[in-house]
């Protein structure tokens, strides 16, 4: 259930409550008994659990050849090279 943010226009009290989205707005204020209004609240942000979400989804794979890299030394080969690390 959401939460939502309330604002007395007569005594200024500002609370919270938990109610169902399809509930009625509150209208009276449980401090003075005034007329309420609901707030409009920033929300809540999203947030990212879990490992793998950007390595498996997002990452961009490279270029495993070195002759797309081009070679810096004569020893460099497609699997790889020990001399320049590429």
């Amino acid at each position: 259930m959401p939460t939502y943010d309330y604002e007395c226009e007569k005594c200024g009290h500002k609370f919270e409550i938990f109610q169902s989205m399809m509930a009625e707005k509150l209208k009276k204020c449980p401090k003075c008994g005034g007329k309420v209004r609901r707030l409009i609240g920033a929300g809540a942000g999203i947030i990212f659990k879990g490992s793998g979400f950007y390595a498996t989804d997002y990452k961009k794979k490279e270029n495993k050849t070195a002759s797309s890299k081009g070679s810096s030394c004569s020893t460099c080969t497609p699997k790889g090279c020990s001399t320049c690390k590429k």
